[in-house]
């Protein structure tokens, strides 16, 4: 890919950009500032092996979170595994002289961006909302035109990002955390450091462990058979064994390096959620002839409710207690426009560098009625309700790509359900609107956010903005092909989802706030009821507790997230996770230095290993390569 001349104002080196000597320069025009001292328009950057890694490896990492997602709900962090992987790959590949042009720290950005766009396409709500409705409806438009509801969503997203990039990023420097250190993660990795080497060997190795362990489980060899997948806990619940009640140690790598990837705090909070749950209240349900079996699906199918409730309560509540980053979205339009004016009174420094400001609008007009017939055509959305859809996600987007500027977390979780809530008062009765809309509103703001934390790494080493923007375009059409076929093959049927293989928590708290609007209160076991109303005013008292107790307890209070989590997951996953995270604590108060070499690379080649792996042989299964 060809880069654009630069004007004669732009510098044309492209070495790493050197310190400026007035650093005052950069508060009075940090535009100005960025593109005379750090902007590097002469370096190779969305070069054709760039693009071409980044959808490999973003499809790869696509694969490893639908996995993921569907065990524990979680989309987990994308672009720095995937810069990890780049330098070794074609670090070898230089080595064994099939390559002679160094692959370099832009290009490797790039290439982020590509590979982030790609492996998001679980989020957003994607995976949320189609498991959502499989489960409600019983059916789903077929393949093709779920990857070009993906693709229009999606790249929705990536032009709703356009008009708030300036003002988040090059005006008010909002920190973006992992944009912030994938820049740092680059610039260490080719600045040819022996312990960035180290990790990314790591990486490698602990992929390899993950899957041989997940191929020895899963493959079913006759050798192997007496081999457990998981163990009991050492105690029976009315006269049953802990394992029944879903209470094991699971030996899953994945579940243990996510568990290293969390908190401590919502480590143990998991494991509290999932005693109460299995150890306590489904005993008493089940004595009490509300839950008729002591199985994982039919104990799920009743503590859903009270799941659901903590977890949209509190999020609800967590998100409305940012409510300054929302009036500063807004008003943060409002400079935007006052800008305008100014920057057409004189030359626009970046004009040759950013994308240009019709871009937005015109995509726009492009997508937009492209979104509104695919929604009524495949979901039967109203054509009001899907024109209503549009300037909602734009205003979804910017508040998403504030919060996730300032706090570095995607508010996916509360502005599904906001949504879910006002389409459900809009069209009541529509399922296929209330989860289809909170889809479309949602994508557009994981992905709006996404460019925007992948321009932050490209704005601190001097990337183009543009080449990002295409960049971002190129990683969404290869997660949408991968991720669609990829479902489907490990969700055949609505009958897989809510299984202890498959939990799916945020598909099932997405389907019952449907399910709730659709139907009313009064369709629910009156047990339900009360757990539904319970785990509401738990999840407001834990965000209330988080924000106003003594900095003494807060340590005590359990993560109303971690907890309402634990309550939708089999206990053996939440075991897991804690022990991964107990793992990581103890690790970084014993060994910090070791801690902070290792944790992120082994953690991520695990997870990485093992849910690719699970995918291959579920794969091999399905075509009948090897026994089910």
């Amino acid at each position: 890919m060809t880069q654009p001349s630069p004007s004669p104002s732009q510098p044309h080196a492209s070495a790493a950009p050197s310190t400026p000597p007035n650093p005052g320069e950069a508060a009075q025009d940090p535009e100005r500032y960025w593109l005379e001292h750090v902007y590097r328009g002469g370096a190779r950057q969305l070069t054709v092996r760039a693009v071409i890694a980044g959808m490999l490896i973003g499809a790869v990492m696509c694969l490893s979170n639908l996995y993921v997602i569907l065990k524990t709900g979680w989309s987990l962090g994308v672009t720095i595994t995937a810069c990890i992987l780049a330098f070794v790959v074609f670090g070898t590949l230089r080595e064994l002289r099939v390559l002679r042009a160094e692959f370099t720290d832009l290009e490797n950005n790039a290439m982020g961006s590509v590979a982030s766009a790609a492996g998001y396409m679980t989020g957003g709500g994607n995976m949320h909302a189609v498991p959502a409705l499989l489960m409600l409806t019983g059916t789903l438009p077929s393949s093709g035109w779920l990857v070009l509801w993906f693709v229009v969503v999606s790249a929705l997203g990536v032009f709703a990002a356009i008009p708030i990039k300036r003002q988040l990023i090059n005006i008010e420097a909002l920190p973006f955390p992992t944009g912030t250190a994938t820049a740092e993660t680059i610039r260490t990795l080719h600045g040819h450091d022996a312990e960035a080497k180290r990790k990314a060997r790591l990486l490698t190795l602990a992929g390899v462990v993950g899957a041989v362990l997940v191929t020895l489980r899963e493959a079913r060899f006759r050798w192997l058979r007496n081999i457990p997948d998981k163990v009991s806990l050492p105690f029976e619940i009315l006269g049953r064994k802990a394992s029944d009640w879903s209470l094991s140690f699971d030996f899953s790598l994945l579940l243990i390096g996510a568990g290293a990837l969390v908190s401590f705090k919502t480590g143990w909070s998991m494991l509290l959620g999932a005693l109460l749950t299995y150890g306590f209240l489904a005993p008493e349900m089940v004595t009490q002839g509300v839950i008729p079996t002591v199985t994982f699906k039919a104990i799920n199918s009743w503590a859903l409710w009270t799941g659901s409730g903590l977890l949209v309560s509190s999020g609800l509540l967590s998100f409305a207690f940012q409510w300054r980053s929302v009036a500063r979205s807004f008003s943060a339009l409002t400079g935007m426009l006052r800008r305008k004016g100014v920057v057409s009174a004189e030359v626009d420094p970046l004009a040759d560098v950013e994308c240009p400001p019709s871009w937005f609008p015109l995509g726009f007009l492009v997508l937009g009625p492209i979104a509104v017939v695919l929604m009524a055509y495949l979901f039967q959305i109203p054509w009001w309700a899907g024109v209503l859809a549009l300037p909602l996600s734009v205003v979804m987007g910017i508040i998403a790509s504030r919060v996730t500027g300032e706090t570095d977390t995607t508010p996916t979780k509360a502005l599904g359900p906001v949504t879910q809530l006002m389409f459900g008062a809009l069209a009541p009765g529509n399922i296929a609107a209330n989860v289809m809309s909170a889809n479309a509103t949602g994508g557009v703001g994981l992905h709006a956010a996404d460019l925007l934390t992948d321009l932050k790494s490209g704005w601190l080493l001097g990337a183009n903005p543009r080449q990002q923007f295409y960049a971002q375009l190129f990683g969404l059409m290869a997660g949408a092909v991968v991720v669609v076929p990829a479902f489907h093959l490990l969700v055949p049927t609505a009958e897989v989802l809510g299984t202890e293989q498959f939990p799916a928590p945020a598909a099932m708290v997405w389907a019952s706030v449907s399910k709730l609007l659709a139907t009313g209160v009064s369709a629910l076991h009156p047990t339900a009821r009360i757990g539904a109303l319970c785990g509401s005013a738990l999840g407001i008292s834990l965000v209330l507790l988080e924000r106003w107790a003594p900095a003494a307890l807060k340590p005590y209070i359990p993560s109303a997230s971690g907890f309402g989590l634990a309550i939708v997951l089999p206990g053996s996953s939440s075991i897991a996770l804690f022990t991964g995270a107990t793992i990581a604590e103890v690790l970084r108060r014993t060994r910090p230095t070791l801690a902070e070499a290792t944790l992120l690379p082994v953690s991520a080649g695990a997870i990485a290993g093992e849910s690719l792996l699970g995918i291959a042989l579920a794969m091999a299964k399905a075509l009948g390569v090897m026994p089910k």
